[in-house]
């Protein structure tokens, strides 16, 4: 139990904060409107982050892509690997959020949201990937564009090789130096978050909380079904009926560790020696693991797109079409990518589904919530996927793990 209270501290405190601004908007109204302006500090700062840290960490992480040809091969197969099932996860809570409906009985009136307006989709597509003007990659408005170009200036960097030594460094230095600022900010959300949500409460109803059991009802059971189901199916893929077995037989103990800790990181150790006794091959399973563990989140790719219609409910979007759930599947893809795996992530995910889709800015602590209450399983999900992920790496690198 103490374990567990350290590992999960940040998040246990954040939910005392968010619930006490609740308790605050429902009692104290007049009071709880005035806290808006706390509220607003935290998501100013957060929204001032958000550039520079997805620039500097995407783009570092695809500088530092090995070159030989096996290498190339693992990383190309990891990466089809890492999106198929993203995508996978992200249809499959899309269906699921069909048939349990989120966001049911609750509606805020607000400015609309960009995405309501009606544009042709390969214009909006344009748009979201490129930008006109170099400046304009700078506005968090046009972040999935500035995601297309971090990708390219970290194959550039890995092409220009022992030349760009210094601005791979330089790179490196930006990701640790915007990963420290976001843990400083995060010292601040329990202020934020608290403040925002009586502002929150006293303004929308106490409806809103009732819509987060909906939400853990849903999530839950999805996530161990995916987590049971699914993975079986792929590990019986990739390694037949016995590769499935040592799957299961070895995967407890970085499993627990995940749910535990709500880090993906922290699993890293664990998740390497379940495949090493798997069967995966070394080379391999040191790739795909510890790159996994920082941009293939199957469990968050299943929270964004709970995240996305949980919005649409909210804000009175209708959530249907295969162009709405196609973009939807991207961003959630998207998300899902760029999460990081330490405990108490996500908000960087979350800003981005508030940016790409245009929701106002009083979305993000409402969705921040919904990552906080399903972190662990999302956790574990995430983690265990990138064992699982190996395995089927391995498949196709033409390796027999059975």
């Amino acid at each position: 139990m103490i374990r567990f209270l350290k590992n999960y501290r940040q998040s246990l405190v954040l939910i005392a904060a968010i619930v006490t601004g609740a308790l605050i908007g429902i009692y104290y109204k007049d009071a709880a409107l005035k806290l808006k302006p706390l509220g607003d500090i935290f998501l100013n700062l957060l929204f001032t982050i958000v550039v520079p840290l997805v620039f500097c960490s995407i783009a570092s992480v695809v500088a530092h892509t090995a070159n030989s040809v096996r290498m190339t091969r693992i990383v190309l197969w990891m990466l089809v690997v890492f999106v198929t099932t993203g995508i996978i996860a992200s249809v499959i809570m899309a269906g699921a959020v069909k048939l349990y409906s989120p966001s049911k009985g609750v509606r805020i009136e607000t400015v609309e949201a960009e995405v309501s307006k009606k544009t042709v989709f390969a214009e909006q597509a344009a748009r979201a990937v490129s930008v006109p003007e170099f400046q304009d990659l700078f506005v968090k408005k046009n972040m999935l564009g500035l995601i297309v170009f971090a990708v390219i200036i970290g194959f550039s960097v890995n092409a220009a090789g022992e030349r760009a030594r210094a601005f791979r460094e330089f790179l490196m230095a930006g990701n640790a130096v915007m990963a420290k600022t976001v843990s400083i900010i995060m010292y601040y959300a329990p202020v934020g978050l608290g403040a925002y949500f009586a502002y929150l409460t006293a303004s929308f109803g106490a409806e809103l909380l009732n819509s987060y059991a909906r939400i853990i009802k849903l999530y839950y059971p999805v996530a161990i079904l995916y987590f049971l189901i699914f993975f079986s199916l792929c590990t019986f893929l990739a390694a037949g009926k016995n590769g499935m077995k040592k799957f299961w037989a070895n995967i407890l103990p970085p499993s627990v560790t995940a749910w535990a800790t709500g880090s993906s990181i922290a699993a890293i150790p664990l998740n390497m020696e379940a495949a090493e006794k798997i069967g995966v091959p070394e080379d391999i399973r040191e790739v795909v693991i510890p790159v996994g563990a920082t941009i293939h989140m199957e469990g968050s790719s299943l929270a964004a797109m709970l995240k996305i219609a949980f919005l649409f409910g909210i804000y009175g979007m209708a959530f249907s079409g295969l162009a709405t759930i196609a973009q939807a599947v991207g961003v959630a893809l998207i998300c899902g990518v760029v999460m990081s795996g330490i405990p108490g992530g996500g908000f960087l995910g979350e800003m981005m589904i508030v940016t790409l889709y245009g929701f106002p800015i009083e979305a993000l602590p409402i969705i921040s919530m919904i990552g906080t209450i399903v972190d662990p399983p999302a956790t574990m999900v995430n983690s265990v996927g990138d064992t699982v992920s190996s395995m089927l790496v391995s498949r196709l690198m033409g390796n027999k793990l059975n």
